[in-house]
């Protein structure tokens, strides 16, 4: 089976129109030949890059909740069909597509903002979104904390795929639950920089016998546009690069398949082969053989959370 990683920048904080820019990148992957294409964390509409450098913790800013204000404008909203046309493509395509976002959910009332990894399956149903569970350090800003109902394996053809975002990849725990329902094709997604993809994409995929797919995004200074709020000033404040990519993959036995590519959009096409994972899991596999549920278990609760419970 052919994968890929979209290593892209997006139309920042422009949810349609990086929607748009997606969709042309899962074309490509499908003219490739491609069944699964993996996309970086919160692309659509994008990565808070601007709270790190405008002094994102000072309470009651204006400058702050004007930024908030217009990401939440511009998050996705699975209920209002914002990724329709994503779905429908895929269904025509024949291909699955995994999508970081930053989601909206109107099941936790509608105003808050939950990175979220989305993925459409090859028939166009969104099979799964995994909202992450902790957001890391000042992305705690800007994100709400999600729930464990995403941690799900999905299939595609011979594979188990699941899928974590950014830091995630650095719990056991998540990735434990990931293993117990089979995941033998992961995919670790990154809002972009290769000194996060380097160190960790092979060690995942030595760890769960299994082929990786880290997915990373670009975002340079020349990737705010005009209409960004507050973009003069965002330009000023933000390093020439925020983002550089670096997105990879790693086969069964930690090696790599694909090195990571730094500094510059591209579709990266790889073939895998499930009997790898198969050959691999002869000596170790997590969840199976080398389990011990007698001494130790991990309970998950993959209840959607939500702060009401309406009886009518």
């Amino acid at each position: 089976m052919k994968a890929a990683v979209a290593q892209i920048a997006p139309v920042w904080l422009d949810r349609d129109a990086t929607i748009a820019k997606v969709n042309r990148w899962v074309a490509r992957a499908a003219r490739r030949g491609c069944r699964v294409v993996a996309f970086g964390e919160a692309l659509v509409p994008g990565y808070p890059w601007w709270i790190e450098h405008t002094d994102g913790a000072r309470f009651e800013s204006r400058f702050q909740k004007d930024m908030h204000a217009h990401y939440l404008e511009q998050a996705v909203d699975l209920d209002a069909g914002h990724l329709d046309s994503t779905c429908a493509l895929a269904y025509e395509l024949g291909i699955t597509v995994v999508l970081g976002t930053i989601e909206r959910p109107r099941d936790r009332g509608g105003h808050s903002a939950y990175c979220s990894l989305i993925t459409i399956d090859e028939n166009g149903r969104v099979a799964n979104v995994h909202r992450k569970l902790m957001p890391t350090y000042e992305e705690r800003l800007s994100w709400a904390p999600g729930d464990g109902h995403g941690l799900k394996a999905v299939p595609v053809e011979a594979f188990m795929l699941g899928a974590l975002n950014c830091w995630e990849n650095w719990m056991p725990l998540a990735r434990g639950a990931l293993y117990a329902q089979g995941e033998d094709l992961h995919v670790a997604s990154w809002p972009g920089n290769v000194r996060n993809t380097r160190d960790t994409t092979r060690f995942l995929a030595r760890e769960g016998r299994s082929y990786v797919l880290a997915a990373s995004s670009l975002m340079r200074r020349s990737d705010i546009p005009d209409a960004a709020p507050h973009a003069k000033a965002l330009r000023r404040r933000l390093p020439a690069v925020t983002g550089d990519g670096g997105s990879c993959i790693a086969g069964p036995d930690g090696d790599w398949v694909a090195k990571p590519v730094v500094g510059r959009e591209a579709l990266i096409v790889r073939a895998i082969e499930h009997r790898r994972v198969l050959e691999e899991r002869q000596n170790f596999d997590a969840a199976g053989h080398y389990g011990r549920p007698d001494v130790t278990r991990l309970v998950v609760d993959r209840r959607r959370q939500s702060t009401i419970s309406t009886i009518d």
